[in-house]
């Protein structure tokens, strides 16, 4: 049907098919990357900047996306990127097989709206069921627990090699940052503020020179060679504004009767900069560090006071820093009088601040920050994508332990959970006596994707695999005295099913339930369109 105006319209089926084959293409791509055996995608961009990487959530939002459906999936991994940081592959792949199999209903005559209410019962049931016989506490097993978990977020990515390492130092650096609530504030758990984690790459060495610094380590090192390499009891002064010598504004002109007053107006430029920096200096900072410039002419006057300046400071830097030492960014010394003077009261405190040579380059490091801990996992690495690859797996393998340690529950992996719920699910389905039922079980079979996937991405027989782990979750949910099979996941090296949460596979509780419930609420709103 062809409207008035320029455009075009499909209806009905039409768009649903066209949703469909487009959100099944997205997850198409990064389906096999699912996985400890997932493959890695390499991304080219038209300036011909090189990503390497494995993670669902950068591979879409690196990738040209017109379709408008498809654009909800790309929303859709990045918001799982947000909010829990790991699984953003299953969840993308969840979506989109949802979607399929409700299209599948649709064309069966099954009407959408059932099928959106079927959904929505399944997950509300899924969720109870996870929350009431899956999860686990994760304080039982205390810090062994959160490197399992860390290790199993990295077991995918470039550093599952050496995840022993990596998870040991991604679970320091969390527990490192942990920041107690205040007194009569509402919130009674200590929260873990991942952002306070600082990630320094630094080309050289191997990946497993890696290290954790405790404190802040920034990638700049002092403006001249006569400052001290380090200073103790640290005041930091942290300015967001030229310090280069003060030229006249644009537009403004001079008449000058005689030569020798030019001379003093230079003089008086010179001396304007100088009385601010002596100002910044007799507040008692000993560390300067700015956003912007700061002119040779001015270094001298540094050099001269013992303190150590830095230029260029990349402002979110500057951010972390003000916030664990107490500082405050200054972004002028005027004050309303229209006088200019610096108050101590904006520096920021530390223990030590020192320049260390770390690879190639030089790395200013502040310690003993009062405000909140602030730790700096400096990476090394063979080449820029490494460690652009490693940054992304940390980053996903912090959130995963920060959740761990903010929600404390955890669950088995390894399509441990979607097995046992599309169980159970199948079997309440047959207790719905509404039209939903039909829903309810597509919905269980829909679950089943993920631990197919996984066993064909570690090039094992699917089809065998997953009956088997049905078999295992059905006996652990009809035979009493069996319960313990409820954690039976796949080991894919071995191609056998296992227990796994006692072989160390865990994920975040909070990371399965969410990943479902954005996978329905991506599924639902793609269903619900019928006319483009």
């Amino acid at each position: 049907m062809a409207l008035v105006i320029d455009g075009e319209r499909s209806t009905g089926e039409d768009v649903r098919t066209s949703n469909v084959t487009a959100v099944m293409a997205i997850a198409n791509i990064v389906r096999s990357s699912l996985g400890p055996t997932g493959l890695d995608k390499m991304l080219v961009d038209n300036i011909g900047d090189v990503t390497i990487t494995n993670d669902g959530a950068t591979i879409l939002k690196q990738l040209d996306v017109e379709h408008p459906a498809a654009k909800v999936l790309v929303e859709l991994a990045d918001l799982q990127d947000s909010e829990v940081g790991d699984g953003t592959t299953s969840v993308t792949i969840l979506a989109a097989e949802l979607l399929r199999r409700a299209n599948m209903l649709v064309k069966q005559g099954v009407h959408p709206t059932t099928i959106m209410s079927g959904m929505r019962m399944a997950l509300k049931e899924a969720v109870k069921y996870v929350k009431e016989n899956l999860v686990v506490p994760a304080d039982e097993l205390g810090r062994e627990n959160l490197i399992n978990a860390a290790k199993t977020s990295m077991s995918s990515k470039i550093i599952g090699p050496d995840s022993d390492f990596f998870a040991n130092m991604v679970v320091d650096a969390v527990q490192m940052v942990r920041t107690e609530p205040e007194e009569g504030s509402a919130r009674k758990r200590a929260r873990y503020p991942v952002s306070a984690i600082h990630i320094l790459k630094c080309h050289g060495r191997s990946a497993l020179d890696s290290e954790l610094v405790d404190g802040f380590a920034l990638n700049t090192s002092r403006a001249a060679q006569g400052m001290p390499t380090f200073v103790e009891n640290a005041k930091l002064a942290l300015l967001d504004f030229n310090l280069q010598r003060h030229k006249m504004q644009m537009g403004v002109s001079v008449v000058v009767n005689e030569v020798r007053e030019v001379e003093g107006i230079r003089q008086r430029e010179m001396d304007i900069t100088k009385e601010r920096i002596r100002k910044i200096i007799d507040a008692g900072a000993n560390v300067i560090l700015t956003t912007k410039g700061i002119d040779d002419l001015c270094l001298k006057y540094f050099v001269e006071a013992g303190a150590i300046a830095c230029r260029r400071v990349k402002m979110e830097d500057m951010r972390r820093i003000a916030r664990a030492t107490g500082g405050q960014i200054v972004t002028t010394l005027a004050d309303l009088e229209g006088n200019e003077n610096f108050d101590p009261a904006n520096l920021g405190r530390a223990e030590i601040v020192r320049e260390e040579r770390v690879g190639d380059g030089e790395l200013l490091y502040i310690r003993g920050t009062p405000r909140s801990a602030a730790c700096t996992l400096v990476l090394r690495g063979a080449n820029e994508y490494m460690l652009d690859e490693m940054d992304r797996a940390l980053h996903d393998s912090l959130m995963v332990v920060k959740r761990m340690l903010e929600s404390n529950a955890l669950v088995a992996g390894g399509g441990a959970v979607e097995a046992a719920l599309s169980m159970h699910l199948e079997s309440y389905a047959m207790s719905v006596a509404t039209r939903e039922q039909m829903a309810i079980s597509e919905f269980s079979e829909a679950l089943l994707v993920i631990p197919r996937t996984l066993a064909v991405n570690a090039a094992q027989d699917a089809t065998e695999l997953v009956a088997r782990l049905r078999a295992y979750h059905h006996t652990a949910q009809s035979n009493r005295g069996r319960e313990q099979l409820k954690y039976s996941g796949l080991d894919l090296f071995e191609g056998a099913v296992r227990d796994n949460l006692a072989a160390g596979v865990v994920e975040p509780a909070i990371s399965k339930i969410k990943s479902m419930r954005f996978a329905v609420e991506a599924a639902i709103t793609i269903l619900r369109i019928d006319d483009m």
